[in-house]
């Protein structure tokens, strides 16, 4: 592995941990067993590293999110992407960003986080449409509303989670959602 990688590694793994606003560059060298050299060959200092970290993060988990394009029906393809396991506790990567000051007050770092979910939302949203065309779902729910619902579920089941310190809570937050799914599928093939 590169300097390069060892840094945006250990920059993503300080993210998800302490956030931006505490972890320094001294941290990042640390945990990526390079020196001050490597660091500022590669990098302008820690916005540069963070902007590289976050877009590589951001890309890793929207692509996650590509299983609601895939082969099979419409609702299971919601229902397999709400069921994927989540580290509750550890909380989301993208999602803990927006509870950084410093990068809610950085417009290109937020910019980041915000493009992933509106990715993520956009397949959420394809796919509901889908589900409502197959029959799947009823006409009356509207995906945007129903993708940012879902959205929603999920990052508060990591809320819940990481208060609680237990996995519990985010699994019982995506049980509800996927059984809300159901209750919406049987009114809609009982119509």
């Amino acid at each position: 592995m590169s300097a390069r990688e060892q840094l945006t590694e250990a920059m993503a793994e300080l993210l998800w941990e302490r956030g931006y606003a505490a972890t320094s560059p001294r941290d990042v060298m640390a945990r990526a067993g390079v020196g001050q050299g490597s660091m500022y060959h590669h990098f302008s200092g820690k916005h540069d590293l963070a902007v590289e970290t976050f877009t590589e993060v951001a890309e890793v988990l929207t692509e996650g999110s590509s299983v609601l394009e895939g082969d099979g029906s419409p609702l299971d393809r919601l229902k397999g992407y709400l069921s994927v396991p989540r580290p509750g506790t550890r909380g989301c990567r993208i999602g803990r960003m927006t509870q950084d000051p410093q990068v809610v007050a950085d417009a290109e770092l937020i910019a980041i986080v915000a493009n992933a979910f509106d990715i993520a939302l956009g397949r959420w949203e394809q796919a509901i449409a889908d589900a409502i065309a197959a029959g799947e779902l009823p006409t009356s729910v509207v995906p945007a509303d129903l993708a940012r619902t879902l959205a929603a579920v999920i990052q508060g089941g990591y809320v819940l989670a990481r208060a609680k310190g237990d996995q519990a809570p985010m699994d019982a937050a995506v049980r509800g959602a996927v059984s809300l799914l159901d209750a919406a599928h049987a009114a809609a093939t009982h119509d």
